[in-house]
């Protein structure tokens, strides 16, 4: 069999397509597993966080799973994989947790999602 430009060519395009098209699955993989986390932190300076064993109780008794529970200065964060589970956490702990502490949603973005951000707020500046 006699390779020819043409044929050359073909196996080029086809190539490249199959390079953007892994690209492309790659980058919609990465940004939709996107993480979420809740922070947790008292309302009056000096006071305590609430301990993370019973955060963790209320939880698992409401069936929600969480991936870490870290304290961090004066906040306890919670990380979870989807936002999902982050809102209905909070409204467990809105719930259960005494008076006295706040309890926040936090955006995280992964890199790549960042990035996408990034391109898509710059790209009407070309040209």
């Amino acid at each position: 069999m006699e390779i020819t430009p043409r044929s050359l060519r073909r196996l080029s395009f086809a190539l490249i397509a199959l390079m953007i098209l892994s690209a492309i699955v790659l980058v919609w993989t990465a940004v939709q597993h996107q993480e979420s986390t809740l922070s947790i932190r008292p309302v009056s300076q000096g006071a305590s966080v609430p301990d993370g064993f019973s955060v963790w109780h209320h939880l698992d008794a409401n069936g929600i799973r969480f991936k870490s529970i870290t304290p961090e200065d004066d906040v306890l964060l919670i990380k979870f994989d989807s936002s999902a589970q982050s809102a209905a956490a909070k409204e467990v702990l809105d719930r259960s947790l005494p008076q006295g502490y706040i309890v926040a949603l936090q955006n995280d973005e992964s890199q790549t999602a960042l990035w996408l951000t990034r391109l898509r707020d710059t790209s009407h500046r070309f040209g």
